[in-house]
């Protein structure tokens, strides 16, 4: 929650009135953007692919306000984050390969496994970020694409289990286009190559 479209979310979130936690794994970063947001507004740190840390935060969660209403799984990673390395389906690493998962998916599965219990009395929306990558493809972002793809069927999965049980809560995934966040630009780069990898992807 503290940049690109997470961090948008939580502004949202809270413009309409909602208390709101923050988290991610860059602290300094989630306490400034819950102080922006005021006195409805809480950091706590998260790393989602993490159980133990989802487990204290769902505690946390559970003690402070005895319920959860609505999940947004927004934590994504593109793989490039430390500069551009090859994530083609031919030369990706197993390793770089496991690392997007571990945040994109594993994030999500988590977060909705510790989510659903602390909506069950009351009912609640999960919301998955997903993206049309998920949808179409990539080339050069074979894990990132397959991740999110795994995001939108885990989404059903979530859906449907919920309803069999009569939980009340919604599972839905968001497929976004690519939108110019700070994610995207150890892959954009700078100079004459840019404008290219722009309308790559």
């Amino acid at each position: 929650g503290t940049s690109g479209i997470g961090r948008g979310i939580a502004e949202r979130f809270s413009a309409e009135g909602a208390r709101v936690v923050v988290t991610d794994i860059r602290e300094e970063e989630g306490a400034a953007v819950a102080f922006g947001l005021g006195d409805r507004a809480t950091w706590r740190r998260l790393d989602v692919r993490d159980e133990t840390q989802w487990e204290a935060v769902a505690g946390w969660l559970r003690e402070t306000f005895g319920r959860l209403d609505i999940l947004v799984n927004n934590a994504g990673i593109t793989g490039f984050e430390d500069g551009f390395v090859p994530h083609d389906p031919e030369h990706a690493s197993l390793a770089d390969w496991h690392a997007v998962l571990a945040t994109n998916l594993d994030g999500v599965f988590l977060g909705c496994k510790h989510a659903i219990p602390l909506m069950q009395a009351h009912g609640g929306s999960i919301v998955n970020i997903s993206s049309r990558s998920g949808l179409v493809g990539i080339p050069g972002a074979a894990a990132y694409a397959a991740s999110k793809a795994a995001v939108r069927n885990h989404t059903k999965t979530v859906a449907l289990y919920c309803a069999e049980r009569n939980l009340r809560i919604r599972c839905n995934s968001v497929h976004p286009a690519a939108i110019l966040t700070p994610m995207w630009e150890p892959m954009l780069g700078q100079g004459p190559e840019r404008a290219a990898r722009e309308a790559e992807y």
